[in-house]
């Protein structure tokens, strides 16, 4: 009997794990997974990572945002440039064209947490809220994961 109770234990687990990455709408778009890494302490910046997708028929912009845990929310991405890695606040805001999916993570687009009251400590949660151009307000919660954490579903040692 030991076994099925184990194997239902387990199955539970897994169910509430997944439930609690969060899944958000707003207006026709449709925000998941929404994530930061643990900061070290003396960091005065985090970044958040989510996934937004629309299934809509008209374009629309993540323009700003706020959080109790810093007074700045940036929009940013990050690319290479002759072998350099260089981060810029998007200007004009993030845009997500009907029926596409973009993904912040690391090493792309993210948002930026500037003045960080206190460190994040893995295994926290904490409220933002995101400003779409058309969508309007949305609240999330993101989930604090390990530093050098990738996106949920990343294979170990793939690049992102």
């Amino acid at each position: 009997m030991r076994p099925v109770v184990f194997f239902f234990t387990a199955a539970f687990g897994l169910a509430v794990g997944a439930a609690s990455a969060g899944e958000y709408k707003a207006g026709s778009l449709e925000i998941s997974d929404p994530w930061s890494r643990a900061t070290p302490k003396g960091s005065s910046v985090a970044a958040g990572y989510m996934t937004i997708k629309n299934s809509g028929s008209t374009p629309d912009r993540l323009i700003s945002g706020s959080s109790d845990v810093a007074p700045k929310f940036e929009v940013h991405e990050m690319k290479m440039e002759n072998g350099i890695a260089k981060m810029r606040p998007v200007k004009g805001g993030l845009e997500i064209k009907p029926g596409e999916t973009v993904e912040l993570k690391p090493g792309s687009f993210h948002v930026m947490f500037v003045g960080v009251k206190k460190p994040l400590s893995a295994g926290e949660q904490f409220k933002a809220t995101l400003v779409f151009e058309k969508a309007g307000s949305v609240n999330v919660d993101y989930d604090v994961r390990a530093m050098g954490s990738q996106p949920a579903g990343a294979m170990p040692g793939m690049k992102h």
